[in-house]
């Protein structure tokens, strides 16, 4: 059968694989750290690349994973909540789990183990699904909620991610989501052309935490190679548009990775960490610190569930 998959174990990491016999795609994820996902394989002239910049190791989540969030499921929100608190139906919350600077980061289940609740081949996909049921967990978010990540892996070196949540709570609740996976072509993301069309750039201050202001941006409104850029910023993307919402090419290694989401992501966040190997081109429902700025903010009515899906797309260019 053209699609498979596989379980196995990376320098101490568990993890399931999703493979296209055909093309030669893999695709990795690692239930036990928030079903993130550890590697998108694909065949270029010069030989197999993996896409994703990943942990090494387990040593090497233990001790970073709290820090970079690499492939992280931004769940029940996204980047920052700034001081770690925020009010709703007029009581006030604050996170016990919290970054340096004092924010709460990232959401509550990168470092979640989830469970494997269906796995599916085709002749078309090969696909599984994982779960986890948040039990209220932090006392800054004492909701239970239930999350879902779908991975398909299609004919086209294309990842299909769908994210289902559904309130398992009795009253409404805020959430918003999104993914942190910092992305590699190549040796240095200085030699490679990024583009996305920008309806403008959130203004952040200096604990970037959204100030309200939109600031014009268009420098890459159409394709041009990254060089010295250094991004740790939100911007508006229109998903419904007819083109990706971001595309990342490297020439000189043929490959270009492009994104498409739905309309529940309109916000993307992009970051250059300082060694300039990879960039995080995070897809995101809400803006950062959306729980009390409540910009993008998506509430769910208890056990409705709402359903967000994004592809990544990698296809070979001259």
């Amino acid at each position: 059968m053209r699609f498979r998959i596989t379980h196995s174990n990376q320098e101490g990491i568990p993890l399931v694989n999703l493979h296209d016999e055909e093309t030669g795609a893999i695709v990795s994820i690692a239930p036990e750290q928030g079903a993130m996902l550890h590697a998108f394989i694909v065949q270029s002239e010069s030989g197999p690349v993996n896409i994703i910049n990943n942990y090494q190791n387990i040593g090497d989540i233990h001790e970073n994973l709290s820090l970079s969030y690499k492939s992280s499921k931004l769940s029940p929100f996204p980047c920052r909540i700034e001081n770690g608190r925020y009010e709703w139906d007029g009581k006030e919350y604050v996170f016990a789990n919290r970054f340096p600077d004092g924010s709460a980061i990232h959401g509550l289940l990168f470092n979640k183990h989830f469970t494997i609740k269906e796995q599916e081949t085709t002749a078309y996909f090969a696909a599984i699904l994982f779960e986890y049921d948040y039990q209220a967990e932090d006392p800054g978010y004492p909701f239970a909620y239930r999350c879902q990540i779908r991975y398909t892996l299609l004919h086209d070196n294309t990842l299909q991610v769908q994210t289902i949540l559904q309130n398992a709570s009795d009253q409404v609740i805020p959430i918003a989501d999104g993914w942190h996976p910092y992305f590699q072509l190549g040796e240095k993301v200085d030699d490679c052309t990024l583009r996305f069309p920008s309806k403008g750039m959130l203004e952040f201050s200096e604990k970037l935490i959204p100030t309200g202001a939109i600031i014009p941006y268009d420098n890459f409104n159409t394709g041009k190679r990254f060089g010295d850029t250094q991004l740790d910023n939100c911007f508006l993307v229109d998903p419904t548009a007819d083109q990706p919402v971001c595309e990342l090419s490297n020439p000189a290694l043929g490959l270009s990775i492009r994104f498409h989401t739905d309309e529940h992501y309109p916000y993307l966040q992009l970051y250059t960490p300082p060694a300039r190997k990879s960039i995080a081109i995070e897809n995101l429902s809400s803006a950062p610190n959306c729980f009390n700025n409540k910009i993008g903010l998506l509430t769910l009515n208890p056990g409705e569930t709402i359903n967000l899906t994004l592809h990544y797309s990698v296809q070979t260019i001259n």
